[in-house]
C-alpha cells in the first residue's frame, strides 16, 4: 500500500462567476523515501493540490474522488482528525516563509508548539529538541537563534526554520511547496540539497512543488506536469526528460533560461548567444472559462478541432511514462 494515494481529485470553488473546477481528476501514489514532483505555470493547479492534501482548501470548496493517506480516507475526516495529522504525519514547508511564521513569536517558541501538542513534551524538552532542529538544518548560530523573531532573520534563515518546524515531529510525508521561491541561486540549492538530506535520512515521502525544471530533474524520481487543473504529463523524471511528450511540457523546456543566451533584436540561430527567449503563447485559462477538450488547445500550436472536442485520453509514451494528448506524434 503506498503512503498517500490521490485518487480522480475534483476541486470546486465558488467564484464570482458561479462553481468552477480547479482540480479535474488529479491521480497520483507516492510511496515511502519516494520523490515526487508537481511542475506547472502558476494557476494550473499544484499548490491547490497541496492545500487539498492537508484539508486546508478556501472555504465552500467542494472535493470529490479520493485522497488516502496510509490507507487512512483524508476527504472524510473532521478538522480534529485533520489537524491531529497536520504537523505530525504529514509536514509543509509553504511558499512564503515570512507569512508562514508568526512575527509575535520567537522561532524556537513556533518550532516547540507543535512538539508540546503532539508529543506533549514538556517546555524545557520541548525548547531542547526545538535547538537540535536548528542545529539539524543547519541554521547558523542556532542557540543564539532561537530566541529570534522573524524578522531578524534572513530569507534563507527563515525557510530554515519553517523546515524545521515541518520535520519537528518526524512526519511520513513532507509537502514542499515553492520552497526556494524568493531566494537567491546559492541559497536555493542549499535547501533543496538540505530537504533531500532530511528526505533520505528519515525516509519520508517527499511531494514538491515547483515551476522550476531544474530544480526538478535534480531533486525527484517522479514528476507530475499539470496544466489547467489536471495531469498532462507524469512518468519517471529522466523518462520525461528524454521525452518531452506533451506540447505543454516542451513549451515550459524551451522557455527556461540557460547559460549564455541573452535576447537579441536579431535573428540569430536558435540555441546560441543572441537567442529571444522563447515563450509559451496566450495565459492559462481563468477557472470559469476552462475549455471542455484539452486545456492547453487554445495555447497549442498543434491543436485540432478533436483536440477542443472532448478531454484527452492518457496514452502510454513508455514505461511508466504517459501523456494526455492525441498529438503527441505531431
Amino acid at each position: 500500500m503506498a503512503l498517500l494515494e490521490v485518487d480522480r481529485l475534483r476541486v470546486t470553488l465558488q467564484t464570482s462567476r458561479g462553481a468552477a473546477d480547479a482540480l479535474r481528476g488529479v491521480s497520483f501514489a507516492l510511496d515511502r523515501g519516494e520523490t515526487l514532483g508537481l511542475i506547472g505555470e502558476s494557476g494550473c493547479g499544484k499548490s491547490l493540490t497541496a492545500l487539498a492534501l492537508m484539508g486546508l482548501l478556501p472555504e465552500g470548496a467542494l472535493v470529490a474522488g479520493s485522497i488516502r493517506f496510509d490507507g487512512t480516507e483524508l476527504t472524510t475526516l473532521c478538522e480534529a482528525q485533520l489537524c491531529a495529522l497536520r504537523g505530525n504525519r504529514i509536514g509543509m514547508v509553504f511558499q512564503e516563509p515570512m507569512t508562514a511564521l508568526n512575527p509575535l513569536h520567537t522561532v524556537g517558541r513556533q518550532i516547540a508548539e507543535s512538539l508540546r501538542l503532539h508529543k506533549q513534551l514538556s517546555a524545557s524538552a520541548a525548547r531542547a529538541e526545538a535547538l537540535r532542529l536548528l542545529q539539524r538544518v543547519h541554521l547558523p548560530q542556532a542557540r543564539e537563534r532561537l530566541d529570534a523573531y522573524p524578522h531578524q532573520l534572513s530569507g534563507g534563515q527563515r525557510q530554515r526554520v519553517v523546515i524545521a518546524i515541518a520535520l519537528a515531529c518526524g512526519p511520513d510525508l513532507l509537502v514542499a511547496d515553492e520552497p526556494t521561491t524568493a531566494l537567491d541561486v546559492t541559497i536555493q540549492r542549499e535547501v533543496l540539497e538540505l530537504i533531500q538530506e532530511l528526505v533520505r535520512d528519515d525516509g519520508m515521502g517527499l511531494l514538491l512543488i515547483s515551476h522550476d525544471l531544474g530544480v526538478m530533474a535534480d531533486t525527484v524520481q517522479r514528476l507530475l506536469v499539470m496544466y489547467g487543473g489536471t495531469v498532462v504529463e507524469s512518468g519517471p523524471t529522466a523518462a520525461v526528460f528524454a521525452r518531452l511528450a506533451h506540447p505543454y511540457t516542451r513549451g515550459l523546456f524551451a522557455a527556461r533560461p540557460r547559460l549564455g543566451l541573452r535576447r537579441s533584436s536579431g535573428d540569430a540561430p536558435a540555441g546560441r548567444r543572441g537567442t529571444r527567449l522563447a515563450t509559451i503563447a496566450g495565459r492559462v485559462p481563468e477557472l470559469a472559462e476552462m475549455p471542455a477538450g484539452c486545456p492547453f488547445a487554445d495555447r497549442c500550436a498543434l491543436a485540432i478541432d478533436a483536440c477542443r472536442a472532448a478531454p484527452p485520453p492518457a496514452v502510454m509514451v513508455g514505461p511508466g511514462h504517459e501523456a494526455r494528448c492525441i498529438r503527441i506524434e505531431a
